[in-house]
């Protein structure tokens, strides 16, 4: 598997994002502070981590899936992109589903980081496209 230099700038006296397994695709993303998400709330959580992403790549930040299983916390703009010219500290936008409040405590995971190759749209301006067997069928056209 190939990996790609990401320079790292780490405030948060957590360690750094690490993989939990050989074959992860997602790094554990952890809190920088003790925070709480009200219930039915949302709100950003910081890293104490700044990236510079090289050109042609971005991260997604997503959630974690035992936290919207077990805890009902997810990633709000999922998948969340931070992109190559961003230098500010990442931030997850937290959301909490239930009807409890969600405490953050530092160092706690609350998202997973997923770099991925970015690839550049090149429009071409036409009168109509192809045809093709579903069309414009869209929305739950297929049923449940």
């Amino acid at each position: 598997m190939s990996s790609v230099v990401v320079k790292v700038v780490n405030k948060s006296g957590n360690q750094l994002p690490n993989y939990a397994t050989i074959n992860s695709a997602g790094l554990d993303l952890r809190s920088a502070e003790d925070t709480v998400i009200r219930a039915g709330g949302r709100g950003l959580v910081f890293t104490g981590l700044y990236i510079a992403i090289p050109e042609g790549y971005e991260v997604q930040v997503r959630p974690r899936s035992g936290l919207a299983l077990k805890k009902g916390i997810t990633v709000l703009n999922s998948p969340g992109t931070i992109d190559a010219d961003y230098r500010g500290e990442i931030g997850v936008i937290l959301f909490n589903t239930t009807d409890e409040d969600f405490i953050v405590a530092k160092g706690d995971r609350i998202a997973q980081a997923v770099l991925k190759k970015v690839e550049r749209i090149e429009w071409e301006v036409v009168d109509s496209l192809d045809e093709t067997e579903r069309g414009e069928g869209g929305f739950g056209h297929t049923g449940k």
